[in-house]
């Protein structure tokens, strides 16, 4: 019987919101050459799988962090999954910026947190942690207490593992590498020898070359 990490990951795999290119490398914006791409922006396009995404996440919540008064999505790519989860627990919903606006009142976040709330955050995808993290201190600097995070997917980064725990947020995700690469080979979309392949760029993201 699959785990949810494995349900989950099966699911990214068949609407391709995952794809692996050991020998295609893609670029990232921050310039790392990576053989692997995943958007979850794409599980908003299937009603099926959307409505799979919240329940989940939802439920994440409840189980592991009951005591959220509040939830906050990280933008852009977690305010539909933040609003969604938000209006399954009927609770305030909030979402950070990745800079102020540079008019009007100038908000970093955006919505209504009172001072002292517990804030749940809620996140599309975690590679290094930095956007994630600074959306942490966010609403933090705003007075709040983050009690969790909860996301859809992770890379694992050991980088983003450190940051998470000097930070002092518990993150829980929906699916990762692990699960996703081991599906991915389960289900035939790559080979047993790209694995060599990808453990060696998730090792060291930022330096790694694809060979010749």
């Amino acid at each position: 019987m699959k785990n949810l990490q494995d349900i989950f990951a099966e699911k990214l795999l068949n609407v391709k919101a995952v794809k692996l290119q050991p020998n295609n490398p893609f670029t990232w914006a921050s310039g790392w050459k990576s053989p692997f791409y995943c958007d979850n922006r794409k599980t908003l396009s299937y009603p099926r799988l959307r409505a799979f995404v919240k329940t989940e996440l939802t439920r994440l919540v409840l189980e592991e962090f009951p005591e959220a008064e509040a939830v906050a999505g990280v933008a852009t790519g977690a305010i539909a999954q933040g609003a969604l989860v938000a209006d399954a627990l009927a609770l305030p919903f909030v979402y950070v910026r990745s800079k102020p606006k540079d008019h009007g009142l100038e908000n970093l976040i955006e919505g209504e947190l009172r001072a002292g709330m517990k804030v749940v955050v809620v996140e599309d995808l975690i590679s290094t942690g930095g956007s994630s993290l600074r959306a942490v201190e966010a609403i933090r600097q705003d007075g709040c207490e983050v009690v969790g995070m909860v996301a859809a997917y992770t890379y694992g980064f050991p980088v983003a593992q450190e940051a998470f725990r000097k930070a002092g947020v518990r993150l829980l995700t929906l699916t990762d590498y692990d699960a996703v690469v081991r599906e991915a080979v389960r289900s035939g979309y790559i080979k047993e020898r790209d694995i060599n392949v990808l453990d060696e760029w998730r090792k060291a993201p930022e330096s790694w070359t694809p060979k010749a």
